[in-house]
């Protein structure tokens, strides 16, 4: 049997199950990730304090200083990637959660960081449904929008005339589904044939690293700059 077969097989089969895994990933569980990442949790402090860091460091050039907090957070990425993928399916009760959690409060706080820097209050709900767009990735937004699941990308609803209360639910929802659906797509891509814990760990230091450097990119051409307040 081909290894995609294998990898067709073994999607069919923990398809189902994705969400047992990870029982508390609800749109509250996506806002709460946010919200951690903006206002600091554990070692990381607030994404506006460490985006600031940056932007001292760099010498006051926001661009370099937005490369430095997407650099950061793909080396972050890709090293909590690597401890949550060590497993196979066997610890993936435990490696999908800690996994998707990682990864969203990473790309959360890369994000916010990304806005701070280019004017924008992270403390509008209008700039926090836009964070959480971004994590949809480019072509997830542009098929969204285009179905009418959502009414516009991040940087339309970033500079929104109002805020929609009901819009919330829909992306933090959406947010929460491609979450899931991303990181047991990877368990399975890293856990079919192998036999060595290390390589599983590679793979998904790679692969996480990677995504983040796409949703780092994305936030960057969508967040344009505003003027920042004195």
């Amino acid at each position: 049997m081909c290894v995609m077969s294998i990898k067709s097989s073994l999607s069919k089969a923990l398809a189902p199950h994705v969400t047992d895994l990870a029982p508390n990933l609800t749109a509250s569980f996506v806002r709460e990730a946010l919200t951690r990442a903006i206002d600091g949790v554990g070692p990381l402090p607030p994404a506006a304090l460490a985006a600031d860091r940056q932007l001292r460091e760099q010498h006051g050039d926001v661009e370099r200083a937005v490369h430095e907090v997407i650099e950061n957070h793909v080396r972050f990425a890709g090293a909590q990637g690597f401890i949550t993928n060590l497993g196979g399916l066997v610890t993936a009760t435990v490696a999908i959660p800690a996994n998707i959690s990682g990864l969203a409060l990473l790309q959360c706080r890369m994000i916010a960081g990304i806005a701070h820097l280019r004017g924008y209050d992270l403390a509008d709900p209008k700039i926090r449904n836009a964070i959480l767009v971004c994590l949809l990735g480019e072509d997830d937004v542009n098929a969204m929008v285009r179905a009418k699941k959502l009414p516009a990308p991040p940087m339309a609803l970033a500079t929104a005339p109002v805020h929609s209360v009901d819009l919330d639910k829909v992306i933090a929802g959406a947010v929460a589904s491609a979450l899931i659906a991303r990181v047991a797509g990877k368990r399975l891509a890293t856990t079919i044939g192998r036999r060595v814990p290390l390589v599983g760990g590679l793979v998904g230091m790679t692969a996480d690293g990677f995504a983040t450097w796409q949703v780092g990119r994305y936030a960057d051409k969508e967040l344009l700059p505003r003027p920042r307040s004195s």
